[in-house]
Protein backbone atom coordinates (compact mmCIF):
# COMPACT_ATOMS: atom_id res chain seq x y z
CA UNK A 1 0.00 0.00 0.00
CA UNK A 2 3.09 2.61 0.82
CA UNK A 3 4.28 2.10 -2.69
CA UNK A 4 1.19 2.70 -3.77
CA UNK A 5 0.85 6.14 -2.10
CA UNK A 6 4.35 7.10 -3.64
CA UNK A 7 3.03 6.36 -7.16
CA UNK A 8 0.39 7.80 -6.47
CA UNK A 9 2.14 11.13 -5.29
CA UNK A 10 4.74 11.10 -7.59
CA UNK A 11 1.78 11.24 -10.47
CA UNK A 12 0.42 14.32 -9.06
CA UNK A 13 3.91 16.04 -8.91
CA UNK A 14 4.43 14.92 -12.38
CA UNK A 15 1.21 17.09 -13.63
CA UNK A 16 1.73 19.98 -11.72
CA UNK A 17 4.96 20.18 -13.02
CA UNK A 18 3.49 20.08 -16.33
CA UNK A 19 0.99 22.21 -15.55
CA UNK A 20 3.30 24.54 -14.36
CA UNK A 21 5.61 24.62 -17.65
CA UNK A 22 2.00 24.76 -19.61
CA UNK A 23 1.37 27.71 -18.11
CA UNK A 24 5.05 28.98 -17.91
CA UNK A 25 4.91 28.98 -21.82
CA UNK A 26 1.12 30.10 -21.72
CA UNK A 27 2.12 33.63 -20.14
CA UNK A 28 5.14 34.00 -22.24
CA UNK A 29 2.85 33.68 -25.18
CA UNK A 30 0.26 36.24 -24.06
CA UNK A 31 3.46 38.65 -23.24
CA UNK A 32 4.57 38.27 -27.07
CA UNK A 33 1.05 38.52 -28.21
CA UNK A 34 0.43 41.67 -25.81
CA UNK A 35 3.63 43.16 -26.90
CA UNK A 36 2.98 42.52 -30.88
CA UNK A 37 -0.84 44.31 -30.63
CA UNK A 38 1.15 47.30 -28.76
CA UNK A 39 3.47 47.57 -31.36
CA UNK A 40 0.77 47.20 -34.14
CA UNK A 41 -0.75 50.46 -31.94
CA UNK A 42 1.79 51.88 -32.25
CA UNK A 43 2.43 52.25 -35.96
CA UNK A 44 -1.16 53.21 -36.59
CA UNK A 45 -0.93 56.25 -34.31
CA UNK A 46 2.35 57.24 -35.70
CA UNK A 47 3.93 57.82 -32.18
CA UNK A 48 7.67 58.80 -32.33
CA UNK A 49 10.19 56.44 -31.11
CA UNK A 50 11.87 57.44 -27.66
CA UNK A 51 15.66 57.49 -29.35
CA UNK A 52 13.97 60.32 -32.06
CA UNK A 53 12.32 62.37 -28.58
CA UNK A 54 15.73 62.55 -27.34
CA UNK A 55 17.55 63.63 -30.47
CA UNK A 56 14.95 66.22 -30.55
CA UNK A 57 15.20 67.29 -27.12
CA UNK A 58 19.02 68.11 -27.37
CA UNK A 59 18.49 69.96 -30.61
CA UNK A 60 16.04 72.29 -29.08
CA UNK A 61 18.13 72.22 -26.05
CA UNK A 62 21.42 73.33 -28.72
CA UNK A 63 19.34 75.90 -30.55
CA UNK A 64 17.71 77.57 -26.78
CA UNK A 65 21.66 77.93 -26.14
CA UNK A 66 22.42 79.33 -29.14
CA UNK A 67 19.29 81.91 -28.62
CA UNK A 68 20.10 82.98 -25.43
CA UNK A 69 23.64 83.83 -26.35
CA UNK A 70 22.71 85.69 -29.49
CA UNK A 71 20.66 87.64 -26.50
CA UNK A 72 23.16 88.19 -24.41
CA UNK A 73 25.21 89.56 -27.43
CA UNK A 74 23.20 92.37 -27.90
Amino acid sequence: MLGTKEKVLDDIARVAGGTVSVFGGLSRNVREEIKSHIDEMAQRLDLVPREDLTALELRIEALEKQLTAKKKNK
